[in-house]
């Protein structure tokens, strides 16, 4: 199982790095990663898998929310299924 990842705000020096580093702390392993700095605005989609996740996937969506705001980011995390039939047509 997978999960799309992604990431907004105004560029500042590690988000990609304290992502990670969440990601890692509970299990989720990057798999891919693409990230854009458009002027001073900062955009990525990451996407990890969760099959080794060592914490419930509704906490882990809690905590990467809880890490983009005291960052001043929107970090939005979303089963891969989820993604899948929202972008299926």
């Amino acid at each position: 199982m997978k999960a799309v990842i992604t990431v907004t705000g105004k560029d500042s020096v590690g988000i990609i790095a304290k992502v990670a580093t969440a990601c890692a702390e509970y299990d989720a392993n990057i798999v891919d990663i693409s990230q854009s700095v458009l002027q001073d605005y900062f955009a990525m989609i990451m996407l990890a898998d969760i099959d080794k996740l060592n914490i419930d996937f509704s906490l882990f969506v809690d905590k990467l929310a809880d890490l983009g705001k005291a960052q001043g980011l929107e970090i939005h995390t979303m089963h891969e299924d989820i993604f899948n039939t929202m972008h299926h047509i």
